[in-house]
């Protein structure tokens, strides 16, 4: 029985750029930091301590590895602000007769 949330990546090379996104640190923390709660890019910055200029291109990489989902809200001020949320909540891999196995568990909306 298949659970719903569940994804095993199958395609070899969805595996590697999966996997290469993954081994980004930056990218591992922005991840934690937007497991539970959409935030902005700025609370991202200053709760993980990473430059807002590396939060951006981490988060446009996760992004195009469609591993967060985006949203928007209009400020007081009339302002756009992005927020980001990972679709991710947990990451499987294992290495047997040299193949490796990538299965995801998406986070609830």
């Amino acid at each position: 029985m298949q659970i719903l949330n569940q994804l095993k990546i199958e395609e070899s090379e969805s595996k590697e750029s999966f996997l290469e996104v993954l081994s980004d640190k930056y990218c591992r923390s922005i991840l934690e930091a937007i497991m539970d709660m959409p935030k902005s890019a700025i609370e991202v910055s200053r709760e993980k301590s990473i430059p807002l200029s590396t939060v951006y291109r981490r988060i446009q990489l996760l992004h195009d590895s469609k591993m967060i989902q985006t949203s928007g809200v209009i400020t007081e001020e009339g302002k756009r602000l992005f927020l980001y949320k990972s679709k991710i909540k947990e990451i499987n891999t294992s290495f047997h007769d040299g193949k490796i196995d990538v299965n995801i568990v998406f986070n609830k909306n």
